[in-house]
């Protein structure tokens, strides 16, 4: 016999909050601000954070449907996360093993290795696999 709804526990039912399939860009800018004000939250009810778990499930599936993202190379990647992070090529020396090393890195004239990259993603807390 198959459950329904009245015998469900009420912390299984899906509240009047719970969000939906996005269907418009409006309604993706609006998810994505709720879930960025549910993340400053410092504490969060249950509810809240089965809320924010739900809105990133349905962003990502919205996102995935509706934008293409590029291949990036290691470096690229590398670039644009020093950029962000307000990093010089002298700020990463000791992950990567020194400054002209960092340098030869970003102009692309020697490689990642695997150490490298597992300290970068420890450092920038990616997975390893965004510098492949």
């Amino acid at each position: 016999m198959p459950a329904t709804a009245e015998r469900l526990p009420a912390k299984y039912l899906v509240k009047e909050e719970a969000p939906r399939t996005i269907s418009s860009p409006e309604q993706h800018q609006a998810y994505i601000s709720r879930l960025l004000e549910l993340q400053r939250k410092a504490h969060r009810s249950t509810e809240e954070t089965e809320t924010a778990k739900l809105l990133v499930v349905v962003i990502a599936d919205y996102e995935a449907k509706h934008f293409v993202v590029e291949k990036s190379s290691g470096v690229e990647v590398l670039r644009e996360l020093m950029a962000v992070n307000g990093l010089r090529q002298k700020d990463l020396a000791g992950d990567l093993g020194g400054e002209s090393i960092v340098s030869l890195i970003l102009q692309e004239k020697r490689q990642l290795n695997r150490q490298q990259m597992e300290k970068l993603s420890h450092r920038f807390h990616v997975s390893p696999a965004v510098f492949f």
